[in-house]
C-alpha cells in the first residue's frame, strides 16, 4: 500500500468501519516511515542547534576533565561520537531516543550503580534534562569519530563561497517550449526544469479542490458553503483573483500567518520552562504579530521592530506601542530565570537573543559560535562576540526581591489621550467600588468583634456541658453567626485583593531597552562566563556583508544599527530565508528543504534561479508578504493537483521539481479550528489576555506570604476560550498543552522550547484514537449533525449535499449519497436517526478527505 495515498471519498457502509479503517491507514502510514526512536544519519537544524548550544558546551565544562583526552574515569570518553557509542567499561554510554536506559543518564542522576558519577561533579536539574532531552531526540552528535585536538582557529576561505552566502542576483525568468502553461514567471522557472528532466506537470486541479487549498493554506480555516458555491459559479477569468483579494484582507489572515511567525519565536504564555511561572503580558506580541500581517507591515519594518524598536522613531503613539511591544520578540522563550548565578542568567539570554536573530532573520545555527568559530560556517568566535556585546547593552531582566528569581523587563507604554481618558474615567469607578468594598468590611469586622465578645462571656459563665441563653441567642447561635461573618470577610477580602491586581494600570509589555553605559563585550573561553578573554568592539556576522559595517555611536547599545545591518539590500540571507519559508507554507517543501538552516551542511535549493528571483521581488515590491503571497497562489505551479503518478514518482519520488501539489495534513492549529467552524462553534475573538484569572494559587513555588492570592494560572482556561481559535489559547512550556488546547499535543505542535521554521508531520496510532474516542471531536460532530437536521430542507439528500458542502467543500457523489442512505435510514425512530447522523457526522470529521490539504 502506497502510504500516502488519500481517499477522495468515503468508502464502506458502517461508519464504524470508516473510523477503524482510519486507525489503520495511520498505523501503516506510521510504520512505513518508521518508529520514532529510528536514527536517522542526517542531523537536523533543530538538532544541531540544541547540541552546539547546550550540549557540547556542557559536556565541555563538566565531563572532559574526567572523559576526554587527559583522562578517561571508567574507561570512558564523551569528546568524541565514538567515544560514548564504544562506552566505558560498563558498555555503551547511551541509547539513543530511550535516556531514562541510558547509563549516562541515569549516573548523573545518581542511579546506576555501576557508573557513579565524580565526587568532584554534580549536575543540575537543569543540566541532566539537557543531556536527557539530547538523547531522547536521538544524541544527534555532528563530531568526528575522532577526538578532536583544539579548536578550530578561523574558518576555511571557500566556505565563503557557499551559495547562500553569495549576493542576491535577479535571474531572467528562462524560455519554455510549453508557453501555454505558464502563467508568470515563477511558472516558467518550474517548467523549465520539468521539461529539461521530461517531466510534465500535473493538470490542474478542480475548482473545489483550489478553493479549500488557498482558504486553508491563507486563513487556516475552511471555505463556506455559500464560497464554495459563489466560487464554483463564477466564470469570469479574475474569479481565482477575487477569492485571494478576499482572503489576504480578512482577519483570519494575520491570524493564520501570525501561528508561523510564533513558532519562530518559541512563543509561550510562560516564562521559560520550569516553576509554572506565567508571563502575563506575552499577548501583546502575540496581538502585535496578528496586526503586522494584517496590515501587510513590510518585513523590513517588522524585523527592525523586533530588534530595536524602542529606539526607533513614530509617527503616531500607536505605532510607539507596537514598536515597543515588538521587542518582546528578544525575551518571549525559553528563559531560565531561577538561578543564584545572574552572570550566568545574562549570558544566557544574550546567547538566546542571538540564536534567534540567527535563526529567524538569517536561517543560520549561531548558537554553538559561543564556544568556537562555527564547525561548518564561515562565523567567527568574534562575530558571536560581536553581537553579543550589542545585546547584553541592553537591559532585558532584573532581578527581584525573591532570593535567586529574576524576572524579564516590562516598559510602561505611552497612551495616546483617548486611552488615558478611559483609564482615567476606569480608575474612578474602580475607586468608588473599593471604597464601598472597605466599608462593608468595616461593617462585618465590627459585628464579628462584637460576636466574638459576646461568645466570650457567653462560653466563660456557662457550666461545661450547658448552652446558656441570652437575648441575642445562645452559643450555637453566636457561633453560626460569627461563621457567617467569618465568611462574608473571607469573600470580601478576596474581593479587594481582586481589586487590586485589576485597578486599572498603565499599559506594560515585556520590552528592552539600552542600558546607561553601553560597552564592548568579552570572549567567554569555552563558553564560561567566568572566565572572560579578550574585549571585542561590538559588530555584526561579517561573511554576509562587505565593509564597510554601519558604526556604532558612543552611549547606545547597537541594536538599531543592527537592525539596519540584516535588512541591508547586501545582506544576502534575510530575503532568501523569508521567500523560502513563504513557499514552505505554500508548497509543504522550501526550495531550499532545510529551511532554518541556509549553513553549508543545509540543502542546496532544487530552483536557485527562482529563489533569488522571488527574493529580488520581495525586496523591490516594498518587503510585502500579502503581496509575494498573491503572487506564489495565483502561479498555474499552485493549482496543479496532488494525484499520484507512477511515471513521475518514480523519477521524482520527493518532488523536488515539483511536478504535483504536496498534499499535507492540516497541522494542529487548523484542524482545531476546522472543526470549530464547520459545527459552527468558532466565536471571533479581538485579542487579549490568554491566561484566566484564578484565586489563592502560588505559582511558582515561592513563600506563599509574598504571592499576589491573584494570579495567572497556566492550566485553566475560561469557558469561552473554548470556542476561540487556537492561537488566542495559552501556549504552555512545561507541559502539556492542557483543556481545549489538547489537540495540539497530539498532532505536532512545535515545543515551545524550539524555535522552529517548518513542523514536523507525524502520523501515529494515537492520533487515529483521537478522532474516534475523543470528546472533543465527538461533541463537534453532534454539533454539526444538529445543524444539519435544523436547516429548512425537505428531504435527506438536500442534507447531505449541505453536509458535504459544509465539511468537505466540495458536492456530494451520487455514490456517496447512497452509501450514507442506507446508514441512515436504519431506522426511522428520530431519536435513533439523530444518532446515525451524529455518527456520520463523525466520521466525515475522521476522514482523510477532512484532515488532508489535497
Amino acid at each position: 500500500m502506497n502510504p500516502v495515498t488519500v481517499e477522495h471519498s468515503l468508502l464502506g457502509t458502517n461508519c464504524l468501519d470508516l473510523a477503524r479503517a482510519l486507525a489503520v491507514r495511520i498505523a501503516i502510514v506510521s510504520l512505513a516511515f518508521g518508529c520514532p526512536e529510528a536514527a536517522h544519519a542526517e542531523i537536523s537544524p533543530q538538532q544541531l542547534q540544541l547540541f552546539e548550544s547546550k550540549v557540547r558546551p556542557l559536556l565541555i565544562d563538566r565531563c572532559y576533565e574526567c572523559h576526554g583526552t587527559k583522562q578517561q574515569s571508567g574507561g570512558l570518553r564523551l569528546d568524541s561520537r565514538a567515544g560514548w557509542k564504544k562506552g566505558g567499561d560498563s558498555g555503551p554510554a547511551l541509547i539513543p531516543g530511550r535516556p531514562e536506559q541510558s547509563r549516562l543518564i541515569e549516573a548523573v542522576r545518581g542511579r546506576h550503580p555501576a557508573g557513579a558519577t565524580s565526587s568532584k561533579v554534580t549536575l543540575s536539574e537543569r543540566e541532566i534534562e539537557i543531556l536527557a532531552e539530547w538523547v531522547r531526540m536521538g544524541a544527534p552528535d555532528p563530531r568526528d569519530d575522532v577526538a578532536p585536538t583544539g579548536i578550530q582557529a578561523q574558518s576555511p576561505i571557500d566556505r565563503k563561497k557557499h551559495w547562500a552566502f553569495e549576493p542576491v542576483a535577479r535571474p531572467e525568468p528562462p524560455r519554455v517550449r510549453d508557453s501555454s502553461w505558464p502563467l508568470g514567471s515563477i511558472d516558467r522557472f518550474l517548467l523549465s526544469k520539468l521539461e529539461a528532466n521530461q517531466l510534465p506537470p500535473a493538470p490542474d486541479t478542480d475548482p473545489c479542490t483550489w478553493l479549500r487549498r488557498v482558504t486553508l493554506d491563507l486563513t487556516g480555516l475552511p471555505p463556506t458553503p455559500e464560497e464554495v458555491t459563489a466560487f464554483v459559479g463564477d466564470n469570469s477569468p479574475k474569479a481565482q483573483e477575487r477569492v485571494v483579494d478576499r482572503l489576504l484582507a480578512s482577519v483570519a489572515f494575520g491570524e493564520r500567518w501570525a501561528r508561523h511567525w510564533l513558532d519562530l519565536v518559541g512563543y509561550a504564555d510562560q516564562l521559560g520552562t520550569v516553576n509554572d511561572v506565567p508571563a502575563p503580558h506575552a499577548w501583546r506580541y502575540r496581538d502585535y504579530v496578528i496586526r503586522a500581517f494584517n496590515s501587510d507591515k513590510p518585513f523590513d519594518q517588522f524585523i527592525r521592530e523586533q530588534v530595536a524598536g524602542d529606539l526607533l522613531p513614530a509617527s503616531s503613539v500607536e505605532m510607539q506601542q507596537d514598536a515597543i511591544i515588538a521587542t518582546g520578540f528578544l525575551l518571549l522563550g525559553e528563559i531560565h530565570i531561577v538561578t543564584a548565578d545572574k552572570l550566568q542568567l545574562r549570558a544566557d539570554i544574550v546567547d538566546h537573543q542571538i540564536q534567534k536573530v540567527g535563526t529567524a532573520f538569517l536561517g543560520l545555527t549561531l548558537g554553538c559560535v559561543r564556544c568556537h568559530d562555527h564547525k561548518f560556517d564561515p562565523v567567527l568566535l568574534r562575530d558571536y562576540y560581536g553581537m553579543a556585546g550589542i545585546f547584553a547593552s541592553s537591559e532585558s531582566s532584573y532581578v527581584t526581591e525573591r532570593g535567586v528569581w529574576s524576572s524579564i523587563r516590562t516598559s510602561e507604554l505611552p497612551e495616546p489621550l483617548w486611552q488615558r481618558t478611559e483609564r482615567e474615567e476606569a480608575l474612578r469607578q474602580h475607586a468608588s467600588k473599593r471604597v464601598n468594598a472597605q466599608n462593608e468590611r468595616t461593617k462585618w469586622t465590627n459585628q464579628l468583634a462584637e460576636v466574638n465578645g459576646k461568645l466570650t462571656n457567653v462560653v466563660s459563665s456557662t457550666e461545661p456541658g450547658k448552652a446558656l441563653a441570652t437575648k441575642d441567642g445562645g452559643e450555637t447561635e453566636l457561633k453560626a453567626k460569627k461563621a457567617e461573618l467569618e465568611k462574608k470577610l473571607s469573600t470580601l477580602e478576596a474581593t479587594l485583593w481582586h481589586l487590586d491586581y485589576i485597578e486599572p494600570k498603565a499599559t506594560v509589555a515585556y520590552s528592552v531597552r539600552d542600558v546607561d553605559q553601553p560597552a564592548d563585550g568579552r570572549i567567554t573561553i569555552r563558553g564560561n562566563v567566568h572566565a572572560p578573554g579578550e574585549t571585542v568592539p561590538r559588530g555584526f556576522i561579517r561573511v554576509l556583508s562587505p565593509a564597510p559595517w554601519p558604526e556604532i555611536p558612543s552611549g547606545t547599545s547597537g541594536r538599531s544599527q543592527l537592525a539596519d545591518w540584516l535588512v541591508r539590500t547586501d545582506n544576502p540571507l534575510p530575503a532568501r530565508v523569508t521567500v523560502n519559508r513563504i513557499w514552505e507554507k505554500l508548497f509543504g517543501e522550501g526550495l531550499v528543504r532545510t529551511v532554518d538552516y541556509f549553513g553549508t551542511r543545509g540543502e542546496r535549493p532544487s530552483h536557485p534561479d527562482l529563489l533569488d528571483w522571488l527574493a529580488t521581488e520581495f525586496v523591490q515590491n516594498g518587503w510585502s508578504q500579502k503581496r509575494l503571497i498573491r503572487e506564489i497562489v495565483l502561479s498555474r505551479a499552485y493549482r496543479m493537483s496532488s494525484k499520484h503518478h507512477p511515471e513521475a514518482a518514480t523519477r521524482d519520488p520527493d518532488n523536488r521539481l515539483l511536478w504535483r501539489m504536496n498534499r499535507r495534513r492540516l497541522d494542529a492549529e487548523s484542524l482545531r479550528d476546522t472543526l470549530l467552524s464547520v459545527s459552527g462553534a468558532l466565536q471571533s475573538n479581538p485579542g487579549g489576555p490568554a491566561l484566566a484569572l484564578q484565586y489563592v494559587e502560588n505559582v511558582g513555588g515561592l513563600n506563599p506570604k509574598d504571592v499576589n492570592p491573584v494570579s495567572f494560572r497556566l492550566n485553566k482556561y475560561h469557558e469561552w476560550q473554548h470556542h476561540y481559535r487556537t492561537i488566542y489559547l495559552p501556549v504552555v512550556r512545561s507541559a502539556a498543552q492542557p483543556g481545549p488546547a489538547e489537540l495540539r499535543n497530539l498532532f505536532d505542535f512545535p515545543p515551545p522550547t524550539e524555535m522552529a521554521g517548518q513542523r514536523s508531520s507525524t502520523s501515529v496510532a494515537t492520533q487515529a484514537l483521537f478522532l474516534m474516542n475523543s470528546e472533543f471531536i465527538k461533541s463537534h460532530a453532534q454539533r454539526l449533525s444538529e445543524w444539519v437536521l435544523n436547516q429548512p430542507l425537505q428531504d435527506d439528500r438536500s442534507r447531505l449535499e449541505l453536509l458535504y458542502l459544509r465539511a468537505l467543500n466540495r458536492p456530494v457523489t451520487d455514490a456517496e449519497l447512497e452509501i450514507a442512505r442506507k446508514f441512515l435510514d436504519i431506522d426511522t425512530n428520530d431519536d435513533k436517526q439523530r444518532g446515525s447522523w451524529t455518527a456520520f457526522c463523525h466520521a466525515l470529521l475522521s476522514s482523510n478527505e477532512f484532515l488532508f490539504r489535497l
